[in-house]
């Protein structure tokens, strides 16, 4: 049996190569140990075999939703562009609201019953819709009935407001009208689900009662009935409005518009081209342009005329929208009579010049970098304006600081 007389310690302090190397040292005679062993071996934590066995691992950083993770890196933000969707955010209970009374036969509705339609009237689920309600004090008001129950509805001022914009509406038709054209002519099948158009119409200004406005124009729409939906057909093509927003601005500056798109050519890298020389040669690839109003269901799915074709087609439907700008949903909206693919977002991404996403990966917008400045919206329509005049009003009461009339607060939606 082995003695150690000289240290106090345990087996379980060493690890396996150091008591080996104990047991075969020379300094072992006659079974007891006759000089003294370096301490440092017990005292330095990494020949302890107890830290090893409990050695703690690295907590791996959970990798951020695509619900909050932010579409642009903090550097790379454009703040006008994602100011213009926390505006949107802020406002929806207002717009959503404005749009459900506006259809009532009274134009207010109890508010028992507005509590139980978050969806409806924008409202977070499980908050009291009367605090989004007293958010706009100028365009919303509260009614007490005979029956001792609670209403709200439209403030005097705010129904001056909706006659203001119901002129611009009818101001606007003829412009709107032409606009439901060339969405119907860049089609698949020149043909679009009315109910599609109306979830869409507050992008492009088309009324509420566009439903009865069409039946007006016989000559340009026919309205089909399959099954329980009803379908707008184009019953004719007008090529004067087949120009597209790209194909105009070529003409005008041709330099431009060949720097919208980046197609990049595969080449070796012993041709040694360097940046300027890459760029020209994607050049190649960018002409001839694939126009949107044409038939695009016959390309090859992932060839460059394909690639081509889609993204001229996003870029009029921007080009026919108020701001110049649609989200995730409008887009996907359209996506079988537009031919878009799921890759939609990552199309967009690499098409930075003419492209920029705002929003979170999950809930995006894209907006046509050329229509904005650092001042926002460079050409604004009468109706962009009225918005723009119902969202200061929108903030005047709880949201006005020194008379100065600001946005509320922010609140999640």
């Amino acid at each position: 049996m082995v003695r150690f007389t000289h240290y106090n310690f345990t087996f379980r302090t060493l690890t396996l190569t150091t008591i080996i190397s104990l047991f075969s040292s020379s300094s072992l005679k006659n079974g007891v140990h006759s000089s003294p062993l370096p301490l440092k071996l017990f005292q330095n934590p990494t020949f302890s075999s107890s830290n090893n066995i409990h050695k703690k691992k690295k907590k791996k950083k959970k990798k951020e939703s695509a619900r909050t993770m932010m579409v642009q890196p903090l550097l790379q933000r454009n703040d006008v562009l994602e100011a213009i969707v926390e505006r949107d955010s802020c406002f929806r209970f207002l717009t959503r609201t404005k749009d459900f009374l506006s259809k009532q036969p009274e134009q207010v509705l109890q508010l028992d019953e507005a509590g139980k339609m978050h969806r409806d009237l924008g409202f977070p689920r499980g908050r009291k819709v009367a605090r989004s309600i007293e958010r706009h004090p100028s365009l919303l008001q509260f009614h007490r009935h005979t029956d001792n129950k609670m209403w709200f509805g439209f403030t005097p001022l705010m129904e001056d407001l909706l006659e203001e914009e119901k002129k611009i509406m009818d101001s606007m038709e003829k412009s709107r009208v032409n606009v439901v054209r060339k969405l119907l002519m860049m089609s698949s099948k020149k043909r679009l689900a009315m109910s599609k158009i109306n979830h869409c119409r507050h992008l492009f200004g088309i009324p509420d009662d566009f439903r009865d406005r069409v039946h007006g124009y016989p000559k340009y729409f026919r309205v089909v009935q399959e099954g329980e939906k009803r379908v707008l057909e184009l019953t004719s093509w007008d090529s004067s409005l087949s120009i597209s927003a790209l194909e105009s601005e070529f003409m005008v500056d041709e330099d431009k518009v060949k720097k919208a798109f980046t197609f990049p050519v595969p080449h070796g890298k012993h041709l040694n081209l360097g940046k300027e020389g890459t760029k020209k040669l994607n050049m190649l690839n960018f002409l001839p342009l694939v126009s949107p109003y044409s038939d695009g269901s016959g390309l090859k799915l992932w060839s460059i005329e394909a690639e081509k074709y889609r993204l001229g087609v996003i870029h009029e439907f921007l080009s026919l929208t108020l701001e110049k700008r649609a989200s995730i949903h409008h887009l996907v909206e359209f996506k079988e009579e537009f031919n878009l693919t799921k890759h939609t977002y990552h199309m967009l991404l690499i098409q930075p010049r003419t492209f920029y996403l705002a929003g979170t990966e999950m809930n995006w917008t894209v907006f046509l970098k050329d229509a904005y400045d650092e001042n926002g919206l460079i050409e604004k329509d009468p109706q962009v304006l009225f918005n723009e005049k119902l969202y200061r009003y929108a903030g005047i009461g709880k949201g006005t600081k020194e008379g100065r009339i600001v946005e509320p607060a922010h609140e999640a939606y």
